[in-house]
């Protein structure tokens, strides 16, 4: 089935006046650029730090900005019209997707600038920032699908956020306690340690495995979402 670029450019556009008009939504994006400026002029330099922050940006972004967009459908009763509609569920999720994925890229962008993060290797991190955005937005429409107003979202995207952007201190209590190993395999977990072998001097050879257990995370977290969405449709 093709996918009609049209339909999904009409979700982005309605999105995009929706996500202006909720002042609260959307101050929640510069949170990562004020807390990026703070750590650049403090001279804060290192890879937990700066991932720190580009991990909060995939909560308070791409998780949080998805998940009350989906939210506000529901609340609104407008989810409902776009799943009758001709519009496909590749279409409708890649179109409530595009909003959150261009905000997401431009602001960790910029947080990265912000905080002086100059990373040895930018294709490396850039494919797996990219790979990495996949996971939250998709996290945040399952999350959305499950809230049934844009207040329910913002606290039930709130757990997501302070695991994913304290991740760096998982480690730690791993180390404490053993048989929580499975979770130094959480995507933001392996993203840092990806970008520590790109400072090390490793290029997309020396980082493949953490590359596809960020993907795998993503193909999980897709399949889960088109699922429970196709579910929805027929409740």
């Amino acid at each position: 089935m093709m996918i009609s670029l049209k339909r999904m450019n009409a979700i982005f556009q309605k999105d995009f006046k929706d996500f202006s008009r909720n002042f609260a939504v959307s101050t929640v994006i510069f949170v990562p650029l004020f807390l990026a400026a703070f750590y650049g002029r403090m001279g804060v330099d290192s890879i937990e730090s700066h991932y720190m922050l580009i991990n909060m940006t995939f909560g308070m972004v791409a998780a949080f900005v998805q998940c009350c967009l989906i939210a506000e459908e529901k609340e609104k009763n407008t989810l409902r019209g776009l799943m009758l509609s001709p519009a496909s569920t590749a279409e409708i999720l890649g179109g409530k997707s595009l909003l959150t994925f261009i905000f997401t890229m431009v602001i960790v962008f910029f947080t990265a600038y912000l905080a002086e993060y100059k990373p040895a290797n930018i294709a490396v991190i850039v494919v797996a920032v990219v790979l990495s955005s996949f996971f939250y937005i998709a996290l945040g429409t399952l999350l959305g699908l499950y809230s049934k107003s844009v207040l329910e979202a913002s606290v039930i995207v709130m757990p997501v956020i302070l695991i994913f952007s304290l991740g760096s201190f998982i480690p730690m209590i791993v180390a404490e306690y053993p048989f929580l190993k499975a979770a130094t395999y959480l995507p933001n977990l392996q993203l840092i340690e990806l970008a520590k072998k790109v400072e090390a001097g490793a290029g997309f050879s020396g980082v493949l495995i953490e590359l596809a257990i960020i993907l795998g995370w993503v193909i999980a977290a897709i399949i889960t979402t088109v699922v429970i969405y196709r579910k929805r449709m027929v409740d």
